[in-house]
């Protein structure tokens, strides 16, 4: 078996040392004899891994008492829906920050539930940078405002959360959550899918100030109200019990590697290397993104010839360099750098990238 560099923008790469230890752990978790995913949630095992998890994430992100955390299900985009849900009521509204593809499709599923007020968007120049922040047209009897804090597809990130008053920010920060230290206490609440920097797809960790939760909502099922899940420790239902034991592994794993900022100094230099190649190629490759907004988490690139793009994803695939395709929406290339990509695996991929531009150019 030898394994591959692994640019996936979701699901994506996890730590070699957490795939191992899952493999060991597999047929006899914890000395029960049985694996994990056997476990019944309810058993006393299972419940001290849980707040163990919990207690190592509050570590690693320095989140504050007042604020409650959720292993959810239904993947970020179901809570698109679930957020307005939860902190609008019906003839509310909720301001959203347009920066691409997954910003746009999370006001898109907001709709049916509270009045999505565009308060400010970049698509009308193809999401290449980020709408300044004093043109924003930002309702202040709004019920939150909502930002992706990361792109994946259009590779643009606020490196800084935005300041918007006394509303509540929302955040999907399913891209790049645990790249780097969140001040916590900017956010009324921070959701993200696993499948990127925390474990496999299936799991969806919420962040959400307590008195969020108090607010008053529309009728609905206790299944989908943020305040039963709380009182539940999230296991209202049946939690996705090998998702919150991998993303255990994978806070433990952060730990053990200098936690996020470690985290933020080694995605900062994995990003910088793929940059400078690109800019330094003579045009060969371009990424055409504002350089103060540009995403340390997904890269997206172009060749100068896209007759080119074929032979480029068949001979890096064969150089062990894989998912480097572009998003269907955009074309060309994109490389994600999730924090269990190595220094070692973008440095191999910016070699490949020379040798190609010198033979193809």
């Amino acid at each position: 078996m030898s394994r591959v560099w692994n640019f996936s923008a979701g699901p994506a790469a996890l730590p070699l040392s957490v795939l191992e230890r899952a493999q060991r752990e597999l047929l006899d978790w914890n000395g029960s004899g049985a694996s994990v995913m056997e476990q019944s949630h309810r058993g006393k095992r299972f419940i001290a891994m849980a707040q163990q998890v919990e207690a190592n994430l509050r570590e690693l992100m320095d989140i504050p008492d007042d604020y409650a955390v959720l292993f959810e299900q239904g993947g970020a985009t179901q809570h698109f829906a679930q957020i307005p849900m939860n902190l609008a009521v019906e003839g509310d509204s909720a301001d959203y920050i347009i920066t691409g593809h997954w910003s746009e499709k999370a006001a898109s599923e907001a709709a049916p539930y509270v009045r999505v007020n565009v308060a400010a968007t970049s698509k009308s120049e193809s999401y290449l940078r980020m709408s300044a922040r004093e043109t924003w047209k930002l309702d202040p009897n709004a019920s939150y405002v909502h930002i992706a804090t990361n792109e994946t597809i259009h590779g643009v990130q606020f490196k800084q959360p935005p300041d918007v008053g006394n509303v509540p920010l929302v955040a999907d920060m399913s891209s790049d959550i645990l790249s780097g230290p969140v001040d916590v206490r900017r956010y009324g609440l921070i959701y993200a899918g696993a499948q990127k920097n925390i474990g496999p797809s299936g799991l969806v960790l919420i962040i959400i100030r307590r008195d969020l939760l108090e607010r008053p909502t529309r009728p609905m099922a206790k299944i989908f109200r943020y305040v039963e899940h709380a009182a539940h420790d999230s296991m209202l239902n049946t939690p996705n019990t090998w998702g919150w034991y991998l993303a255990g592994l994978t806070f433990e794993w952060l730990k053990d590697n200098g936690g996020l900022a470690a985290m933020a100094e080694l995605n900062r230099q994995k990003s910088e290397l793929l940059y400078s190649t690109i800019d330094g190629s003579g045009g060969f490759y371009a990424n055409p993104i504002d350089p103060p907004v540009r995403s340390r988490m997904n890269v997206p690139f172009t060749l100068h010839d896209s007759a080119l793009d074929a032979a480029f994803l068949q001979e890096s695939e064969a150089a062990g360099l894989l998912a480097l395709k572009g998003h269907k929406a955009l074309g060309g290339m994109r490389a994600s750098l999730y924090n269990a990509v190595p220094l070692q695996a973008v440095q191999v991929l910016v070699d490949f990238m020379h040798d190609f531009a010198r033979r193809h150019g």
